[in-house]
């Protein structure tokens, strides 16, 4: 059998195995590897799921690490990184192998599984994508590639609900299920009434280590209680505003972001921003979702004296006036063909007593700009993460009287 025949094979049991596990427990996402893929003992088709499984799950370690490292270096992008998740959708101890030689987009620079949205993307090499309007359904589509032309891989989506006192964009991992109580649910985006001031909401914690206490916390509290199911949670980690233009002068809009979740220290020679390592929905209705050495409530993003947490700081990049143009311009690097208001790069607002160099300061943190008629690209790096980025980037697509 050829070494592709294999991997064909893999795919194939994986998505039988996952379709009657899919009709036993309706709602969990079978691509998803930090997901529980076994059966209760008595349900019905346990035994040929379990069957399939060990057949593969019996294959010597040395073996099965060469055959998953093969796979990860001979599939760089997608559509053909699938078949790296359905070698983490095949069993437990393929999962567990994959997950270890799979690396964050920051040391790797690809995007695989689920949880790759929620970790910072490369520090080299930014990430490009493109975002689909969709005014009719006013729903918004991140995709992985460089151009809509190419075969690209849906990452996010987001939908726009307007309320009475402003707008949220709820986002999710698909593009059919914008339910706070679906799985599929990663954050939301929320305006104020005009459009300046806007939060970003994400769906758990930027640290594994705040909700691994919460459930300890949990279970030591309310032993052998079952939790119930309640609505995902949400925790505020940046906001974002835009300047008023009271005087109504010519020029681009100014934005400043404040990432409560990333510290300054993140981009500091040797600084390392919060890397989630898997998607937690262990919290309940009596844990708390973040907890100190205290035991005390802190608000996600605040600042110790003594870590010296301060939240790092965007600004978008003042533009130059072109005089042949007659228009403001930024050097987008090809990736910008169509003037627009929304167009913006941000980089680090640091203080000078802050040890950030100053190529990191010029460093273009995220860029986004309109290449068509409701087309736009994305391109982000470290610290930022997808999902970030693209709550950031919706926020340009609300209504600002006030701002231009």
């Amino acid at each position: 059998m050829s070494f592709t025949s294999f991997v064909w094979e893999i795919g194939n049991i994986s998505n039988k195995s996952s379709r009657k596990r899919h009709r036993l427990r309706r709602g969990q996402a079978h691509i998803n590897p930090e997901a529980s893929f076994s059966s209760s003992p008595g349900s019905p088709g346990s035994s040929t799921v379990q069957i399939e499984q060990r057949k593969w799950a019996n294959l010597p370690p040395e073996l099965l690490l060469d055959i998953i490292q093969r796979v990860e270096q001979r599939e760089q992008c997608w559509p053909g990184r699938r078949d790296v998740v359905a070698c983490a959708s095949v069993c437990r101890s393929w999962r567990e192998i994959t997950k270890d030689i799979v690396k964050t987009p920051e040391l790797c620079g690809f995007l695989t599984f689920p949880i790759s949205l929620k970790q910072p993307g490369p520090r080299d090499t930014p990430i490009q994508c493109f975002i689909r309007r969709e005014r009719a359904t006013s729903t918004f589509r991140l995709y992985m590639g460089l151009s809509p032309g190419e075969l690209s891989k849906l990452l996010l989506a987001a939908k726009r609900v307007r309320r009475a006192t402003g707008t949220d964009f709820v986002i999710s991992l698909v593009g059919d299920d914008f339910s706070r109580s679906s799985n599929k649910y990663v954050g939301k985006l929320r305006s104020n009434f005009l459009g300046t001031k806007f939060n970003i909401f994400d769906s758990q914690p930027s640290t594994d280590s705040t909700v691994c206490s919460s459930c300890e916390l949990c279970r030591k509290t309310h032993p052998g209680k079952v939790a119930p199911r309640v609505t995902t949670s949400n925790y505020n980690t940046a906001k974002i505003s835009y300047e008023l233009n009271i005087l109504r002068t010519r020029g681009p809009r100014r934005m400043q972001c404040i990432m409560n979740s990333i510290p300054v220290s993140a981009i500091e020679e040797g600084g390392t921003a919060p890397t989630p390592t898997a998607f937690t929905n262990c919290l309940d209705e009596h844990s708390s979702p973040l907890l100190d050495s205290a035991g005390r409530r802190p608000q996600v993003g605040s600042t110790s004296r003594s870590m010296q947490n301060v939240p790092l700081v965007l600004k978008n990049k003042a533009p130059r006036w072109h005089e042949q143009l007659q228009c403001w311009c930024l050097n987008f690097k090809g990736r910008v063909t169509v003037a627009s208001v929304k167009n913006f790069q941000l980089v680090a607002a640091v203080e000078p007593s802050e040890n950030v160099t100053i190529t990191e300061q010029e460093n273009v943190i995220l860029q986004f700009g309109k290449i068509g008629k409701d087309i736009f690209t994305m391109d982000y790096c470290y610290p930022l993460s997808a999902f970030q980025a693209f709550a950031i980037c919706l926020s340009s697509f609300d209504t600002k009287p006030v701002c231009e």
